[in-house]
């Protein structure tokens, strides 16, 4: 039985040629957004597909970092995958910067890994400047001049103050990057040392003659435990010699003592005024009873003679002996004035 010929409607035949329209429309406008991405990822030996390039884009991630990063990683024998990457720059990562400092470490042989490197640039540190830092050791200058002190001033036994400037060299250590101090408790830690050597010299005069001795000291104390460094060297840069502390503070204290004798000495004369007062104020009291008592003594004579207890010629005699105590009295005080005129 011969066959019949399948005849297809013109309908269903245009709706065909209108999909395979829209089919070739998309197909070109992903070639024209992502057939350069595309081309230079394969040629560069590491393919990135449209799927994944589309995926970016509606991941809102801009495809064109994430390939270059890719390409530059593969071209200096690293692996990294694409989702690794997304990932980093979902996350807020400086992608392309992870990338160079990989290279960079790979370069110098430097242990770091991907996850490393990402843990450190989110934490907010330029994990190119740490590479860089670790195969070329940066000076950190101690005090730090931005902060306005240009010496770190101590004092040695003998009382003589010391400025000294110290330069500190340090390398990153990419093990305690993420959690480590960071230059300040450098900074810190290395005038704390200073001090401490200094205030522990017997005369500034030794701190002069081996200034060698404050960073071997200071370098013998670890400091760089728990930060972000390593120190490779603390060089004393400057030494000047500064005030006389122990002979202002003696000053000082002398004047300070000064006052309080002062004050002692004041307060010994007001008591002293007081006490006069109140011996005056007792005298005038004393002489006040003694003048109710002689006011006293006549009416005790008058009631003696009423009594009989008292004669006439006892009154008598009472008054010659007053008169000649009078005149003995005045005799005296008449001859001591004459003696004071003598001499």
């Amino acid at each position: 039985m011969e066959q019949l010929p399948l005849v297809i409607p013109k309908q269903f035949a245009m709706v065909g040629v209108i999909f395979g329209g829209l089919i070739l429309l998309v197909l070109l406008l992903l070639l024209f957004k992502y057939g350069w991405l595309y081309i230079q990822a394969l040629a560069s030996g590491a393919p990135v597909s449209l799927i994944q390039l589309v995926g970016m884009t509606l991941r809102r991630v801009r495809a064109r970092i994430v390939v270059e990063s890719r390409i530059m990683a593969k071209k200096a024998g690293i692996e990294i995958d694409t989702p690794s990457l997304e990932a980093h720059y979902l996350a807020g990562g400086n992608v392309i910067n992870v990338v160079c400092a990989l290279i960079a470490a790979n370069k110098a042989n430097i242990d770091l890994t991907f996850q490393q490197a990402c843990a450190i640039d989110l934490a907010g540190r330029d994990v190119l400047d740490a590479v860089r830092t670790s195969v070329n050791p940066k000076v950190i200058d101690c005090p730090d001049p931005k902060r306005g002190r240009m010496t770190i001033d101590a004092v040695a036994k003998d009382g003589i103050q010391l400025k000294a400037k110290a330069r500190v060299t340090v390398r990153a250590n990419m093990a305690r990057l993420v959690g480590g101090a960071t230059e300040e408790t450098v900074i810190a830690r290395v005038g704390e040392g200073i001090v401490s050597t200094i205030g522990s010299a017997e005369s500034h005069k030794k701190v002069l003659e081996n200034p060698d001795s404050i960073s071997k000291s200071v370098l013998a104390k670890g400091l760089d435990a728990g930060t972000a460094f390593e120190i490779l060297s603390i060089d004393i840069a400057d030494v000047d010699v500064g005030e006389n502390i122990g002979a202002k503070l003696q000053a000082d204290q002398a004047e300070a003592d000064k006052r309080v004798a002062q004050a002692e000495a004041e307060k010994r004369r007001a008591m002293a005024v007081a006490r006069e007062q109140e011996m005056v104020a007792l005298v005038s009291e004393n002489r006040a009873k003694v003048v109710l008592a002689e006011a006293e003594v006549p009416k005790a004579i008058s009631q003696a003679f009423r009594e009989g207890n008292l004669g006439i010629m006892d009154y008598y005699n009472l008054r010659n002996i007053q008169a000649d105590t009078g005149m003995r009295k005045s005799i005296s005080k008449t001859s001591e004035s004459d003696d004071i005129s003598h001499t």
